[in-house]
């Protein structure tokens, strides 16, 4: 056990270590927060954001493709079923091959280098897409663009939060997940109007933004001071807070923690429930974050839709739940630092739970109604029309269009923002880079699992069976909420450690 573990609690240095802090130290906290500027904060944040846009847009490039490639007049680049599983799933594979790889770029090159290295990969496999003669081709390009999603989803969390401050961190921890949104969004708009080639073009505009802005952004300078950069932290946080503020204060704070947990995390610290606590919840929550469907709903999601005999056409369905998860996820972040986020993982699972039923049902009881027709896949896609019901009325074809606005919306307001956010604020600073890069390899594994075989399932079960298993992994995340997830509005990075590392409350309240 390190000395650090074994400081008595009464009587240390640290403000965050006392048993019951002052409440004239959270008083100066907050007046200190009073006084800052967040405009270079914010666009810091923005700077890195750029990589979860690019991966947004990049994770559901294949809802419009997947239905144009299946009727391509080209031999070389027409899918069957069993390619465009694995053209949907690629990308899973690539990000966890990036969340493994950011487990060492994180705390090798640090969080600001590590995304900008992502651009790399993303950039490369857009060219490929857009160029694309062979299948072998697209799978490729979906592999580099998923390995550079991998590399941002565990590095941009991290270097938001330890950027940022509690006064805003809760809003932009929800960026992460904004920002996806939006990609996703946009890639549905733009598939209204582009050929498939030209939307893996226009996929390469945010990564080539993204890079240049970040040259000029600090690192974080929590990272810099555990490198031994302290003038370098010093500079990089003066520039984020402002000049006229008392962010030398924070800066000792900062120096403390990373003080207390020097070095690298050995085997038998992974023992210890300061460190192995977080890292579980933050792992358990991703497992389970991606168990909900999210993912091979929004890759899958135009032929989803056509499968469903929805009213509408399916790119202007898909392009619908994109705006409904957009408007969804920006509550979540206006409320997630008001309401907090267990209230909010609570109502999440729970909407997620009512959506997934709803339409696993609806399935089921509208294709029992119809000719006797048993669900199958033709010609590639999830499922003919013709396993539901010939005509079914317009009201009742609103209801898989409703429902899965509704499970959009209920993961956006939680399970998806909330799940980022937690993990880069209580997985401890001496082992942020490794575990967030296990959460991501967990997370993206699972992912590829459930893309991989989504198809197959449907095929060999029916539409309504997938829907039916997200329904009982929403009460699973209901019930690990209640048991497992801590309340951490309003607390700085240094108290949620010191609540891991202590066991108590009165770091929380």
């Amino acid at each position: 056990m390190e000395p650090s573990t074994r400081e008595p609690l009464l009587g240390s240095s640290g403000s965050i270590y006392r048993t019951f802090p002052k409440k004239h130290d959270r008083k100066l906290d907050q007046a200190y927060i009073k006084t800052l500027r967040n405009k270079r904060l914010f666009l810091a944040a923005f700077a890195a954001v750029l990589g979860n846009f690019s991966a947004g847009f990049s994770l559901v490039y294949t809802s419009p493709v997947i239905p144009a490639l299946e009727k391509s007049t080209n031999p070389r680049l027409k899918l069957t079923q069993v390619e465009s599983s694995w053209f949907g799933s690629m990308f899973m594979l690539g990000a966890a091959a990036g969340g493994l790889s950011s487990m060492v770029l994180n705390d090798s090159l640090g969080r600001k280098l590590s995304i900008m290295v992502s651009a790399v990969p993303s950039a490369l496999g857009y060219l490929l897409m857009g160029s694309a003669q062979n299948i072998w081709m697209l799978l490729l390009g979906r592999l580099l663009t998923g390995y550079a999603g991998g590399v941002t989803s565990a590095s941009i969390p991290v270097y938001i939060s330890e950027i940022s401050h509690p006064g805003v961190r809760g809003a932009l921890g929800a960026c992460p997940q904004i920002m996806a949104v939006l990609g996703s969004l946009c890639l549905y708009a733009l598939a209204l109007k582009l050929d498939w080639r030209w939307l893996a073009v226009a996929g390469e505009v945010p990564v080539l933004v993204m890079i240049v802005l970040l040259y000029f952004m600090p690192n974080s300078p929590r990272f810099l001071i555990s490198e031994g950069k302290d003038e370098e932290a010093r500079q990089a946080l003066c520039w984020l807070r402002g000049k006229e503020t008392d962010y030398p204060r924070e800066l000792q704070q900062i120096k403390e923690s990373v003080r207390k947990q020097s070095g690298r995390v050995s085997c038998a610290e992974i023992r210890d429930p300061f460190m192995y606590k977080p890292i579980r919840i933050a792992v358990l929550m991703r497992f389970l974050q991606q168990l909900s469907g999210v993912t091979p709903i929004l890759v899958y999601l135009q032929p989803i839709f056509k499968s469903t005999a929805v009213i509408l056409k399916p790119e202007y369905d898909a392009a619908l739940v994109g705006a409904v998860r957009l408007v969804s996820v920006l509550i979540a972040a206006v409320s997630m630092d008001k309401a907090g986020r267990k209230i909010l993982l609570f109502v999440s699972a729970g909407v997620m739970f009512a959506s997934n039923m709803t339409l696993g049902l609806y399935i089921h009881f509208v294709s029992l109604s119809s000719a006797n027709s048993t669900s199958h896949t033709s010609n590639g896609t999830v499922a003919g029309p013709e396993t539901l019901a010939t005509e079914p009325s317009n009201l009742l074809t609103l209801i898989p269009l409703v429902a899965t606005m509704f499970f959009i919306m209920g993961y956006a307001m939680g399970w998806g923002p909330i799940t980022w956010l937690l993990m880069s604020e209580i997985l401890p600073l001496k082992a942020r880079g490794v575990a967030s890069g296990l959460c991501v390899v967990v997370s993206w594994l699972t992912a590829f699992g459930l893309a991989r075989c989504f198809l197959p399932v449907v095929e060999a079960f029916g539409l309504e069976v997938p829907f039916l298993f997200f329904a009982f992994i929403s009460v699973m995340n209901l019930i690990f909420t209640g048991c497992c997830v801590p309340e951490t509005k309003g607390r700085s990075l240094e108290q949620i450690e010191s609540y891991f590392r202590t066991g108590r409350r009165s770091f929380m309240n």
